[in-house]
C-alpha cells in the first residue's frame, strides 16, 4: 500500500510539473503579427505552411486549422527548432506531390488522404517516415539530427 501511495504521489508531482508544459503547447495566447511572416502557400494544389522562427510565428502556425500533416525539424540534445531542411513528400508509388527547399522549423501540409513518405534532408543528413492521412486528427512527424550544425 506504501508504494501505491509513494507511486501516487510522484505520478502527482509530474503531473502538477508537467500542466504549465502542456499549457504552453496549445497555447492560444494572443500573437504579435507584427513579427509573423506566416503565409499559406500552394504547390501542385497541396496547401502548406513553413516557418515557426521566433514564438510568434511558432504560435501562428501551431494554432492553425485544416492541415493534416505536421513535421517539425530539430537538431541537438536539447532538440533546438531549425528553418534548412529540403523536404520531399511523396505518395507511396513514388510521385512526388511537394517539395520544399530550407524550409522549418515547422511544416503543415493539407495532403488528399494516402499514405505517404516524406524525406528531410539537412546537411546532407537525410531521415525517412512514412504517414496515413486521412480527415481525422493531425499526424505529426519529428525529424531530428543529433549534430549542432
Amino acid at each position: 500500500m506504501k508504494y501505491v501511495h509513494s507511486l501516487a504521489l510522484t505520478i502527482a508531482a509530474l503531473g502538477m510539473l508537467m500542466f504549465p508544459l502542456m499549457l504552453s503547447a496549445a497555447s492560444t495566447e494572443p500573437i504579435d503579427s507584427s513579427g509573423v511572416q506566416i503565409q499559406r502557400q500552394d504547390q501542385n494544389g497541396v496547401t502548406y505552411l513553413s516557418g515557426g522562427i521566433g514564438e510568434d510565428e511558432a504560435k501562428a502556425i501551431q494554432q492553425a486549422t485544416g492541415y493534416n500533416l505536421h513535421m517539425t525539424f530539430s537538431i541537438g540534445p536539447e532538440g533546438k527548432y531549425v528553418p534548412d531542411v529540403d523536404v520531399v513528400v511523396q505518395k507511396v508509388q513514388g510521385q512526388t506531390v511537394l517539395t520544399l527547399n530550407q524550409a522549418g522549423p515547422l511544416v503543415y501540409v493539407q495532403l488528399p488522404p494516402g499514405k505517404y513518405t516524406v524525406v528531410a534532408t539537412r546537411n546532407g543528413e537525410e531521415r525517412r517516415d512514412t504517414a496515413e492521412v486521412g480527415s481525422g486528427a493531425a499526424r505529426n512527424l519529428v525529424f531530428h539530427w543529433a549534430g549542432e550544425s
